[in-house]
């Protein structure tokens, strides 16, 4: 069913955009092929790996791949669009409700030349984006903690061990005191991906790094991935709460588990746990992956939820489906009740359509303020120097 809904983009593209081609027979049936094969993409990444998540191809031919399904999906929709629009015109013109051809490879031409920027954008270097956040009841001591949030790496073919180590790098610049990883680090087996997240090893800040688990981690080796991912040096936070002390002054970083836990036989994410034993006094900064609790969140005293999950929608207008299947949050900033709900558009993204059309992805440094100041946002774009070969720096 995965795939045959996959397919379907392509079906339309193949009835309403090639077999009305002015072609010979051999030019159609063989661009019909290239199309099929395509939009087949995911069918082939279970083949490479048994994994619709984790395509195990040169990472040329997943841009390929990802530019090809893309551009289908993309004419496809164009295609709709224009039936529609000659079909509302029909009444009024002698030629019925054909596309005129022009237009038709107008649309095509449009279709692969926004999927190759989607694909630029997805899988380009890294923006820095600057968010202040104001936390009621913040302690002085905190006025001004920066932390980073990361989330959505998806480690891969498309996102190997040099992006990785680019990313680290980048990180480790920024001089933040935390760093916080929300979920979906990887896609792929732990032998697969062992190389591809060794970089991680090096991300340090003064208070550590601290990771949650995605999605995504479910659908491989979860227990192997937590159990590597504390080898690494970061701090995995499963239900669980750190206190972050400064001069007297308290904070609480909790985390939880996936929602998806709940299709398994691993823990589901309890709140309840997480925050058991924490000091009462504390602001509570929550990690949790996806954003559509946050109600819930904000009901126990939650000061700060940072979730990722969405990549924020990845195109706009699809940003708006995305939207409704998480309780309304897909991108940014979020008032609920006293809490702040921030969604990350994401660090990178899922392989399977690595396309990104005006909701770009984030290095997000977030600083934090007492409520009574001024709270801003703002776009910073930065530019790195080439990452070091074989830099490498102490766990934090």
């Amino acid at each position: 069913m995965f795939h045959l809904v996959f397919s379907l983009p392509s079906l339309y593209v193949l009835a309403r955009f090639v077999w009305p081609l002015p072609w010979a027979p051999g030019g159609k049936i063989a661009l019909a092929i290239l199309l099929l094969m395509a939009s087949q993409y995911h069918l082939w990444s279970r083949l490479s790996s048994g994994s619709v998540f984790s395509p195990e191809f040169p990472r040329a031919l997943v841009l390929l791949f990802n530019w090809a399904f893309g551009a289908i999906v993309l004419l496809a929709v164009m295609q709709i669009v224009l039936d529609v629009t000659a079909l509302v015109a029909s009444p009024v013109r002698l030629g019925g409700w054909a596309t005129l051809d022009w237009v038709r490879n107008a649309a095509a031409i449009a279709a692969m030349l926004l999927s190759a920027l989607g694909v630029h954008q997805a899988t380009r270097v890294l923006p820095l984006k600057d968010v202040e956040i104001a936390i009621p009841g913040l302690p002085q001591q905190f006025d001004g903690y920066r932390l980073l949030q990361l989330t959505d790496l998806h480690i891969s073919r498309l996102f190997p061990k040099e992006w990785t180590r680019a990313l680290v790098d980048r990180s480790n610049m920024l001089g933040v005191d935390l760093i916080v990883v929300t979920g979906d680090l990887i896609d792929g087996s732990f032998d697969a991906r062992r190389a591809d997240v060794e970089p991680l090893r090096d991300l340090h800040a003064k208070d550590g790094v601290w990771v949650i688990p995605g999605n995504h981690e479910y659908f491989f080796d979860y227990e192997a991935w937590m159990r590597h991912y504390a080898s690494l040096g970061m701090r995995v936070l499963s239900n669980d709460h750190t206190v972050l002390t400064r001069n007297g002054g308290s904070l609480v970083l909790a985390g939880v588990t996936d929602l998806s836990a709940t299709r398994t036989r691993l823990p589901a994410p309890d709140l309840s746990a997480a925050l058991a034993g924490a000091p009462s006094d504390a602001p509570i900064v929550l990690l949790d992956h996806q954003p559509r609790n946050a109600a819930q969140a904000a009901a126990r005293g939650v000061a700060l939820q940072l979730s990722g999950h969405t990549h924020g929608g990845m195109i706009l207008g699809l940003d708006r489906l995305v939207a409704r299947a998480n309780n309304g949050f897909v991108s940014g900033r979020y008032m609920i009740g006293g809490m702040t709900l921030y969604v990350n558009n994401g660090t990178a993204l899922w392989p399977g359509f690595a396309l990104r059309l005006g909701r770009p992805s984030e290095l997000t440094r977030i600083t934090l303020r007492r409520a009574a100041q001024q709270v801003s946002h703002r776009v910073q774009p930065v530019t790195f120097p080439a990452p070091r070969p074989h830099a490498s720096a102490a766990s934090g």
